[in-house]
């Protein structure tokens, strides 16, 4: 069995094209469970955000089909006209990816926090479609845990969080002061919310638009107001700057809707979505500048920055050799298991003649016979684990093998 993904990113494709092989939630447990109809498919899971698609699968060894292929046919694209996007990767290339990519060291701003969310939630949407297996759901929770490692140990610049820190960072140094300004954020999401507290944080009178008004259905950051997603352009006019960042497939502002608002001043719009929300014929209107997710990046290559990046991958590093252990050793583990519990028992027996002569209440002795077996366990596993980990492959396997032989019946 074999790991493999196919993935387009910011990097490799701007938001239009990325956009073509963007999933809704929706969209991608159906793709997900016609991939998994494939017999050599043992386990997949679709990643989708605003700034890369990937799909990652389990593998049989001889599986000869194509990821891309199969995405090409769930979009209805031609296959040709798009390869030079897409990137697959195999085997430890692909876990290395995974890793440094929910550290955010491959996000477009740096160290960024929401891709840890976004790759657990990737992870949850396979596993409640039972889409997943056991090695894309223990490769996936390693990531995240090495993620929080990285995070935990490793001190990057948090002077921009996310995107729209990056945005408000350069509208700063552009003149353009957040301190004040009347601001609008469409969309309740995890990007609207992270939007609209950066915003107030700022300085900003922001208010959140949502899709139903009932009060304690919905949660926005203390301190802003809300209005029915369906009042927005009558807002609109009275606005500074307007941020959509929603999983609509369709467009929250339009050409027409914007110069039927007549807006009396210039106004800058963001889009933050993938697809888009705001219609680009937009931007060409006076008095508007509009940005959308591709304008904001961070320079990487200051040196204590790179400092930062050889100290995060030292420890993925490490992190990543404990899941090929894993997966190296995936199939033994049971046997494994089973001659420690068959020791245990033997143990358990021949000490428990010796403990029924000795005086004691039963409660103690019962509390002693369980220490006994979880320091007993303990040992064992060590002891395997240990020539594991100094013995070669095929001269470990046949000290199993004859650890097991000595519990036969």
């Amino acid at each position: 069995m074999s790991i493999s993904m196919i993935g387009i990113d910011h990097s490799r494709a701007s938001v239009d094209i990325r956009a073509r092989f963007s999933f809704t939630r929706k969209n991608a447990v159906s793709a997900m469970e016609r991939l998994k109809e494939d017999k050599d498919i043992l386990g997949c899971i679709i990643l989708s955000t605003c700034n890369r698609m990937e799909i990652w699968a389990s593998v049989q060894d001889d599986w000869e089909g194509s990821l891309y292929s199969f995405l090409c046919r769930e979009k209805d694209v031609c296959e040709e006209e798009h390869r030079e996007f897409f990137i697959t990767r195999e085997g430890s290339e692909a876990v290395e990816h995974l890793f440094y990519l929910t550290s955010g060291l491959k996000s477009q701003i740096l160290a960024e926090d929401q891709i840890i969310t976004q790759v657990k939630d990737a992870l949850t949407l396979s596993r409640d479609a039972y889409c997943t297996d056991g090695v894309l759901e223990v490769l996936f929770r390693m990531a995240v845990t090495a993620a929080k490692k990285v995070k935990t140990e490793v001190a990057f610049s948090r002077a921009n969080t996310s995107v729209i820190h990056q945005a408000i960072d350069r509208l700063e140094n552009q003149g353009f002061s957040i301190q004040g300004k009347t601001c609008m954020v469409i969309g309740n999401g995890e990007m609207g919310k992270v939007t609209a507290l950066a915003l107030k944080e700022a300085g900003a009178d922001v208010t959140v638009t949502v899709r139903q008004y009932r009060s304690g259905m919905v949660t926005i950051p203390q301190g802003c107001e809300r209005i029915n997603y369906g009042d927005r352009m009558e807002l609109l006019p009275k606005c500074d700057l307007v941020v959509s960042a929603t999983a609509s497939p369709n467009c929250t502002i339009t050409k027409e809707l914007f110069e039927n608002a007549e807006v009396p001043h210039h106004v800058i719009l963001i889009d933050l979505a993938v697809p888009r929300d705001i219609d680009p014929e937009v931007g060409e209107l006076q008095n508007v500048t509009l940005y959308d997710i591709d304008s904001f990046k961070i320079d990487a290559a200051s040196p204590r920055l790179q400092a930062s990046m050889q100290k995060a991958g030292a420890i993925l590093k490490e992190q990543m050799s404990e899941f090929y252990d894993w997966f190296s050793g995936r199939d033994v583990f049971p046997r494994i298991q089973d001659i420690k519990t068959e020791a245990v028992e033997d143990l358990n027996a021949r000490i428990l003649k010796i403990l029924k002569k000795t005086p004691m209440e039963d409660s103690d002795r019962e509390r002693l016979l369980k220490a006994i077996d979880t320091a007993a366990g303990k040992v064992v596993g060590k002891m395997i684990f240990g020539l594991r980990d100094s013995l070669e492959q095929d001269l470990f396997m046949e000290c199993v093998a004859g650890l097991e032989k000595v519990y036969e019946d």
